[in-house]
């Protein structure tokens, strides 16, 4: 299962606006998707982390379905 939450943990910290993504490319539709913790593509996945200046530890993490 993908958890976003490294993603708002890592825009709080580094003080970035989910507005501040959509102005940079990432579009509300993606922004629905990580929301509701569904796929993104790894280009999108690079692409945020260009964004944020930090590496995909930083935006999802992988937790085991039980």
């Amino acid at each position: 299962m993908l958890d976003y939450a490294p993603l708002w943990e890592t825009m709080r910290r580094k003080g970035i606006s989910q507005y501040a993504l959509i102005k940079a490319g990432i579009d509300n539709k993606t922004l629905d998707t990580l929301k509701k913790g569904n796929n993104i593509t790894l280009l999108t996945l690079e692409k945020i982390c260009s964004i944020l200046e930090c590496t995909p530890n930083d935006v999802v993490r992988f937790t085991p379905k039980l």
